[in-house]
């Protein structure tokens, strides 16, 4: 198997789209048409990583953090990054990152952290913005069915759980074609008026593509009229963090005990306690710091992430408990999942967890 061929295994996964603006996801290093022997699933793609995967047989590397995450004017070795680099190309190891693609999925890096704290009925704590369109084409009558199908298996008409949402109403087309038409319906110079549909599906901007290539591949007109939206709404299902409850509310001092334990933290920072119990918690993996706000709004008793300074720790103005577990705690379980999910979905093919601890941070 090709690079290229297990991309769309990974998209699965983590839709590249999703990820945030600043980051660097995707094929890092490494050709698109190079042959797979084996794929090691690590956090961070370092050197010794690097080591791991040419004992094991593996030129394929799937890594949580861009080990290339800003530019590099030079590569000669004099750091962790370059040196990673140097030894992957050397070994033709190719390298793909997956990060904020796999942060913002509802199954991803918050969900993980979710159902390791035990909290249920989790929703996106921030949901993406900017990223839902609507289509809306016209369609004689009685082809309806057959176009607004294809557009359904390209993707369009997903909100929240439910699929396959559309809407419709009739009303009259007309059209006259030039000289150089080849109508379906009527003449050249024919001035038509029929019965049409007008079909309206909401979908991702990602997949923009692919509706539009189905669209006019099942389209009955020589020239399809269509119009594109952008939309205001948030993607309901996709973003940072999550928020949820705990099924039996636990006091502070319990409730932080039991996060230290079952993410394996070597300690935890947390603020000053308001001696109320814990019951609505939001998460989110990683460097979370921004959405402090959110999780007041949004009236959590807790919230959990990493890398809060000093000053940040005043933000909790006696309205929340803010506790910071470690950045690498926070989505240490992240591998782990990418490995069963891309086992499960190629039973056949090498996935191999990778058993380097890349944690740059200990505890004493």
């Amino acid at each position: 198997m090709k690079i290229s061929e297990f991309l769309p295994t990974l998209e699965l996964l983590a839709p590249l789209a999703y990820a945030e603006d600043f980051d660097n996801v995707g094929l890092l290093v490494g050709e698109f048409e190079q042959d797979i022997t084996g794929v090691l699933v690590c956090h961070d793609a370092l050197e010794e990583v690097i080591d791991e995967a040419i004992s094991k047989n593996c030129n394929f590397i799937v890594c949580f953090h861009p080990i290339l995450f800003s530019g590099l004017k030079k590569i000669n070795g004099k750091n962790y990054v370059e040196r990673a680099v140097i030894k992957a190309i050397r070994n033709n190891i190719a390298i793909y990152a997956i990060h904020t693609a796999l942060d913002n999925h509802e199954d991803g890096v918050n969900k993980i952290l979710c159902d390791t704290l035990g909290i249920i009925n989790s929703e996106v704590l921030i949901p993406k913005t900017n990223y839902i369109q609507k289509l809306v084409t016209y369609v004689p009558e009685g082809t309806d069915e057959k176009v607004r199908e294809a557009l359904f298996q390209a993707g369009a008409g997903s909100i929240g759980n439910y699929k396959r949402c559309s809407f419709s109403s009739n009303g009259i087309g007309s059209f006259e074609g030039n000289e150089r038409s080849t109508p379906k319906i009527g003449k050249r110079d024919e001035f038509v008026e029929l019965k049409e549909i007008k079909i309206e599906v909401i979908f991702e901007r990602h997949l923009q593509k692919s509706i539009l290539k189905n669209l006019f591949k099942n389209h009955p007109y020589e020239e399809v009229a269509f119009e594109i939206y952008n939309l205001e709404n948030k993607l309901q299902n996709v973003g940072m963090g999550r928020i949820g409850f705990l099924e039996t509310p636990m006091n502070e001092e319990e409730f932080l005990r039991m996060v230290k334990s079952n993410t394996k933290a070597g300690g935890i920072r947390f603020s000053s306690s308001r001696n109320k119990p814990i019951h609505k918690v939001a998460v989110l993996g990683g460097s979370g710091s921004f959405a402090i706000k959110d999780a007041i709004q949004q009236g959590a008793d807790a919230f959990i992430t990493a890398d809060l300074k000093y000053h940040q720790f005043y933000e909790a103005e006696n309205q929340i408990l803010l506790a910071d577990i470690g950045h690498y705690e926070s989505e240490r379980f992240t591998k782990n999942y990418i490995v069963e999910f891309l086992s499960k979905k190629m039973p056949n093919f090498a996935v191999i967890l990778s058993t380097v601890n890349t944690n740059p941070v200990n505890y004493i």
